[in-house]
């Protein structure tokens, strides 16, 4: 089996990619899903995210506000880096064991059903969490910083220009593209239409399956 980590920018088209390679044939898991998982009630990074952030960041149910942890971690604009980068630290040491645990587990069980799958995991900040030795092949989605304003306004329905500065605030917090592709063995650029990354993906693709 082919382990696989697709990881990019805030925006840059990850799971559209992601969509693409399962139409394909790969075995596709979202950090993202695992996260929001388990961070349901009763679950144990549930209860320490509470813990360290407090009862604000919750529903009237219960449940996680994401939008509110996202504002309790990253801050307010004007907060100062120092304090914006603890705070998403703090959250990072918090999710980012317990998700990498779980994609490890997921990868096993695809290894066990199928020896010569390829399984992808889709996540934002995989280099960051310090997952990447954990893949055979790390796959980066690019664009141009106003396709991820645009796309993010679009996304959470707000406007253009405060999605480039929400953008701005969460992309301070992850690696630069530049730093991402380094660590790639594959770059898929999704500045251009939906057919020009399909046919990149397309090609990746073939690689993956005949090293798979």
């Amino acid at each position: 089996m082919l382990k696989v980590g697709l990881t990019g920018g805030i925006a840059a088209g990850k799971s559209v990619v992601g969509e693409m390679f399962v139409g394909l044939g790969a075995h596709l898991v979202q950090a993202d899903r695992i996260a929001h998982s388990l961070m349901q009630p009763g679950e144990a990074v549930y209860n320490e995210v509470v813990r360290h952030f407090g009862h604000s960041i919750l529903n009237p149910d219960g449940s996680v506000n994401r939008s509110k942890l996202a504002e309790a971690a990253f801050g307010s604009a004007d907060a100062t880096l120092g304090t914006r980068n603890s705070r998403i630290d703090e959250l990072n040491r918090i999710v980012h064991p317990a998700v990498i645990r779980s994609q490890e587990e997921w990868m096993h069980a695809i290894g066990l059903q199928s020896p010569r799958a390829v399984a992808i995991v889709e996540a934002a900040l995989l280099l960051e969490a310090g997952a990447a030795k954990s893949f055979d092949r790390m796959v980066v989605v690019t664009c141009n910083a106003e396709q991820r304003a645009e796309r993010f306004a679009a996304r959470q329905k707000i406007d253009l220009e405060a999605a480039r500065k929400e953008v701005a605030r969460r992309m301070a917090a992850q690696l630069p593209d530049a730093e991402k592709v380094k660590a790639a063995n594959f770059v898929i650029d999704n500045s251009g239409s939906l057919d020009q990354t399909r046919q990149q993906v397309k090609a990746v693709w073939e690689k993956l399956r005949a090293d798979a």
